[in-house]
């Protein structure tokens, strides 16, 4: 992921020690730069074994590409290694007409970008298209970096500031040659320059520019705080720490003795905010402590502290999040208030005793965060018009059903902020208050005090509100209380736990709640989940079949011809994975009279759900294809999310 990389990946981006058995430096050459010597006392006829050598890949006629570039330089005057010289190549392979080459470099040169990307970004030519007509052009292979297993040896190879000036990325070697990724294979240079740096034969596959500067980031440079938090659990881990680590009582946590656990919880708050993620999991294991990060909803494993930490990084957590420290049998739950890099976070704190020891989870909620509205939230466009109307309704009651995590709450508040204004009161109760919303009354549940869900939500209804918020419907009497209230003049939002949104009448029966009363009252229920979104700089399109899966809801068209979808490839900016950030996908129930007629009748929800389809709702799968073809995201997480639905 973006800051943390795994204990086997992370010695690679360590610079190879310099020592005193390097080759004799060329003249002109840094000597610090070196590379490593050649095998030496080899029997002649007897090379060594190769070492991660790609042996079957075709070898770069050097002369050739000298050849072209010469010719082109002088009937064109194109510079070594210039978009020019490449758009003449392309035009010349009749890819590329001669109008299109001139304005291809025009607007290269205007918008300081990489002729591959201004050709992409035009929709004139996709960037393996590029790289595949270059490569074919001058004769060369093309390679994949995702392909190359990358060892410490072999980014050892070459040093890092060669690989930085020469936009190099090293593929495979053995004593003799070295094969590298090159991101301009115009500029013959490169190779001549790199076989006296290296004291090798360089033989050049031609990769990907952004690809390069991705591998090149991750395994020469990582990221800061990578480092300073490598380093600190390398620090642990070397020293095992003191001998009297042990005798430390969860009290003394506030010594100074001990202030490395304390900059060691702040590093992962930093970090855990630097890789947007939602939750922390702090997991007592046999063999160690587990660190996690949830990001867009898929859980990290970062880099740990030893397992001798564990007791103090969890007493520090509860000291913070105002636990009992003594109390390690049972649940308990907290909070953490952080001012952070000019933000304000809400860390909600939960602990769960294990057979290792108690288990922490914080979910972060930040209070700064500006309320989406309902186009931000993920609602098609005909989705926005539905829930438009509904949440302008005077009375009823509009339920959010989905799995923890699944952003209800803040589809909710959407609603709530579209409805503020000074003509409407609205007053929510919530465990915890999430969003801090100026115009509304907000309550927050303290249980403690004999504070909970249905004495908040009676007392509520005697300040003459117009719209409530009812942060989740737990029990049969806040069902009733959410109910009546509707029926008698209010518009009621809450939350419930159900798998799609016609089970939600029918889990409200369950609890308790009278048919007719839930018939008579609600008004709609939205199902909601969350994917992940293609990341927008590295995603690629692809056309690709529309597997034919039951309630899809693929036209016959899509079905028989596929579509234009998606496809992860990964970057820096989202940390190789291919996705960053989350949409959500809608299922909006709206009760009709035929609805109404079979909830009274209780009827299951298989059946309500039939009826509903018929009558024009779009599921959540449907909803989800509809974000594929979009291009929003990809088949494969739609299956994950939805395939159970």
């Amino acid at each position: 992921m973006g800051l943390f990389s795994s204990r086997k990946s992370k010695e690679t981006k360590k610079e190879p020690a310099v020592t005193q058995d390097l080759a004799a430096p060329v003249k002109g050459v840094d000597p610090l730069e070196a590379a490593p010597t050649p095998a030496k006392n080899v029997p002649k006829g007897e090379e060594a074994a190769p070492t991660n050598f790609r042996d079957s890949r075709r070898r770069v006629p050097t002369d050739k590409q000298k050849a072209y570039f010469d010719s082109i330089a002088r009937e064109r005057g194109a510079r070594p290694g210039g978009s020019t010289a490449i758009a003449r190549l392309l035009e010349e392979s009749g890819l590329l007409s001669a109008e299109m080459v001139e304005e291809a470099i025009r607007r290269s040169g205007e918008e300081a970008m990489p002729l591959s990307q201004t050709l992409a970004k035009s929709g004139i030519m996709r960037e393996e298209d590029f790289v595949e007509a270059l490569a074919e052009g001058l004769g060369m292979s093309k390679i994949d970096l995702n392909t190359v297993e990358i060892t410490p040896d072999l980014i050892a190879q070459i040093p890092k500031r060669v690989a930085k000036e020469y936009r190099v990325f090293p593929v495979a070697f053995n004593d003799h040659e070295i094969e590298i990724a090159i991101a301009d294979p115009l500029n013959v240079q490169v190779t001549d320059d790199l076989q006296r740096i290296l004291q090798k034969k360089v033989i050049g596959y031609v990769a990907r520019e952004d690809e390069i500067q991705r591998y090149f980031k991750k395994y020469y440079e990582g990221d800061v705080f990578a480092q300073i938090y490598e380093e600190v659990t390398d620090d642990l881990h070397q020293k095992e720490l003191d001998a009297n680590i042990e005798q430390y009582t969860e009290l003394d946590i506030g010594e100074e003795s001990i202030e490395p656990v304390v900059k060691f919880v702040d590093l992962i708050f930093k970090q855990a905010i630097h890789d947007r993620a939602s939750d922390i999991h702090i997991e007592p294991q046999r063999a160690g402590l587990t660190i996690r990060f949830r990001i867009d909803g898929v859980c990290h494993e970062v880099p740990s502290p030893p397992k001798k930490w564990q007791n103090n990084i969890i007493s520090r957590l509860k000291v913070l999040s105002g636990m009992d420290l003594a109390e390690k049998r049972i649940p308990q739950d907290g909070r953490i208030k952080l001012n952070l890099q000019d933000r304000k976070l809400d860390l909600r704190v939960n602990s769960l005793p294990t057979i290792y020891g108690e288990s922490i989870v914080m979910r972060i909620l930040d209070q700064s965060s500006v309320i989406l509205g309902l186009e931000d939230v993920g609602f098609l466009p005909d989705n926005i018009a539905i829930f438009s109307d509904l949440i302008r309704t005077p009375t009823g009651v509009i339920l959010m059903t989905g799995p923890t995590g699944s952003g209800k709450t803040t589809t909710l508040y959407s609603a709530l902020s579209t409805l503020n204004n000074p003509e409407t009161k609205i007053i929510t109760i919530e465990n915890p208050v999430e969003y801090m919303l100026d115009g509304v009354i907000q309550v927050q549940v303290n249980e403690e005090v004999g504070l909970d869900f249905a004495r908040g939500l009676r007392s509520m209804l005697r300040q003459s509100p117009d719209v409530i918020l009812v942060g989740e419907i737990r029990d049969k009497v806040t069902a009733e209380i959410a109910v009546r209230a509707a029926l008698t003049g209010h518009l009621v939002f809450s939350t419930l736990h159900t798998n799609d949104a016609p089970s939600a009448a029918t889990r409200l029966i369950d609890m308790g709640t009278k048919p007719f009363l839930v018939a008579s009252s609600v008004q709609a229920v939205i199902a909601q989940r969350l994917l992940r979104k293609v990341c927008p700089h590295c995603k690629r399109i692809e056309h690709s079949d529309v597997r034919s899966v039951e309630g899809i809801g693929a036209t016959e068209q899509e079905l028989a011809e596929g579509i234009d979808a998606p496809f992860p490839v990964g970057c820096d900016r989202c940390s190789g994975s291919g996705y960053r950030g989350r949409t959500a996908i809608h299922e909006i129930f709206v009760l009709t009279p035929q609805l109404r007629q079979l909830v009274t009748r209780g009827e299951p929800s298989s059946r309500l759900k039939k009826m509903a389809v018929r009558n024009g709702m779009r599921s959540l799968r449907m909803d989800g294809f509809r974000k594929v073809v979009l291009g929003q995201t990809t088949q494969e997480e739609l299956d994950r999310v939805t395939a159970a639905d």
